[in-house]
């Protein structure tokens, strides 16, 4: 199905393109976060889009009170470590200013934090990144104050927000090795980016007992075969992921940052960027599992060499999904603002999702992304006929 729009906007300063698509409207409101990179493409925010929409059916449920928006994406084509970054970011949300009010609601994503998104927002008059779901609730202070509380919750020092996703990136890997027939404990895994993402899915992964003996980011790799600290890791990054190498401990080695796949792992976790493993580098994928915590990490080719060899990717789309679906949760009051709560519920969702998905593959001989599409398209469907369509 045809994207119900999709805009480019061109940055009157430095030339810059911003692309917004908006994949699907549910109740004339949609859902997906905003990105900055170098390189950033309509196509790519186009297929990011997409996913947006799967990511909210994948989790209708009648009962809840959150019902899945559509889904969108923003996406701007610029380094977040430009110094013009936040000047273009600033033009960029005054630009598509009408559908923050009415139709797009929106957050952080690769390279654009939360705070700064919230701080330009701000300065542009506007009530919220979010704004546009505000007539969608029976109580908008309630759900606002409960959603600001749920992000002054820190776990271990680290606050929820940024650790949801990940945990359901853990349960997902920990339910496919479970539906794979391999053990957890002592299972190596390795991690490919360390910002909110990765670094939450290295520490849940940490805590049920794999290994995680290899964490990229963009300065390389960090490995040992017998398992890194991710706790000390995880307090020696920086805002953008970036590991401080002094945190090291004397059996930690260090790999060229090409050399992410090579690490001999059983779970492989693609966490940062899109299109990183291709037809190109399938081939040293020794894993017999992958999991996809970041957008789109792998692509068509790379995955059907993949499946050819017997490795299961999760797709992203289950696997990333907890991060949003807590949001909703949390707002529309689901569950409260509650450390104990979103782990259970995020724990209890993709434990459900995941092992129903690796039944419809096996009922059907399918892959894992085949089922997923399967299992979401009738939650789509559902909600298509409660609410009379879902691009209208």
């Amino acid at each position: 199905m045809a994207p119900f729009l999709e805009l480019t906007w061109t940055d009157p300063v430095t030339g810059r393109r911003g692309y917004l698509v908006i994949d699907r409207l549910v109740r004339g409101v949609c859902s997906g976060g905003l990105r900055m990179r170098e390189g950033c493409t309509l196509a790519e925010v186009r297929g990011l889009a997409a996913g947006m929409s799967l990511k909210e059916g994948l989790h209708y449920r009648p009962a809840n009170r959150y019902v899945p928006l559509g889904g969108a994406k923003g996406g701007i084509d610029c380094s977040p470590h430009d110094p013009q970054m936040r000047g273009v970011l600033t033009r960029y949300l005054q630009g598509i200013r009408p559908f923050l009010e009415r139709n797009w609601t929106t957050g952080e994503d690769l390279g654009v934090r939360q705070e700064l998104i919230d701080e330009v927002v701000a300065q542009l008059g506007l009530q919220s990144s979010i704004q546009a779901v505000y007539p969608l609730l029976d109580d908008r202070d309630a759900a606002i104050a409960r959603l600001a509380a749920a992000y002054r919750i820190r776990v271990d020092g680290i606050e929820l927000g940024e650790l949801v996703g990940g945990m359901g990136v853990a349960e997902s890997a920990l339910t496919a090795l479970g539906e794979m027939g391999r053990p957890v404990a002592g299972a190596r895994a390795v991690v490919q980016g360390f910002g909110s993402m990765g670094g939450a899915t290295a520490r849940y992964l940490a805590r049920a007992g794999l290994r995680v003996v290899g964490v990229a980011d963009r300065n390389g790799v960090i490995v040992n075969p017998g398992g890194l600290d991710v706790e000390a890791l995880l307090r020696a990054r920086n805002g953008f992921g970036e590991i401080d190498r002094s945190a090291l401990r004397a059996g930690d080695g260090e790999l060229p940052l090409a050399g992410w796949l090579s690490v001999e792992a059983d779970v492989v976790v693609p966490a940062a960027i899109s299109y990183c493993i291709t037809p190109d580098n399938a081939g040293q994928v020794t894993a017999p599992l992958i999991v996809e915590a970041a957008n789109m990490p792998v692509t068509a080719g790379a995955e059907a060499a993949l499946t050819a060899r017997g490795v299961v990717v999760v797709p992203d789309f289950v696997a990333n999904s907890a991060t949003n679906a807590w949001w909703w949760w949390t707002l529309f009051g689901d569950i409260d603002a509650d450390a104990d709560q979103a782990h259970a519920k995020v724990c209890q969702e993709m434990r459900l999702i995941v092992a129903e998905t690796f039944a419809i593959a096996r009922a059907h001989g399918w892959t894992l992304r085949e089922a997923a599409l399967a299992y979401t398209n009738r939650r789509l469907d559902a909600i298509a006929t409660r609410f009379g369509g879902v691009a209208a």
